[in-house]
């Protein structure tokens, strides 16, 4: 499957990817069902990936920076202590 893309303010770059054939055939048929080109259909799936890949970058660096502050250093540490938080927050209900 070859994938061209392009924006109004970039020139376009053609990528040569493969797919195993039921995906390619599932990535036809949405494209179909939402009248869009493949193309279109994997820029957006790759954007969303970018997106939600910075997204857990920056949470796990946010709690790595939490659990740093608070003095655990291993994610055993981190384990442990979420489970004495919930044991605690069930003996109040």
């Amino acid at each position: 499957m070859t994938m061209s893309y392009s924006s109004d303010t970039r020139p376009s770059r053609t990528v040569t990817i493969s797919l195993p054939p039921e995906i390619a055939q599932e990535v036809d048929q949405l494209a179909a069902a939402e009248h869009r080109t493949r193309s279109e259909l994997l820029r957006e799936a790759f954007r969303q990936y970018v997106t939600n890949r910075k997204r857990w970058e920056s949470l796990f660096a946010y709690g790595e920076r939490q659990a740093q502050a608070v003095g655990l250093t291993s994610e055993e540490a981190v384990a442990e202590t979420v489970k004495a938080r919930r044991r605690q927050r069930a003996r109040r209900r």
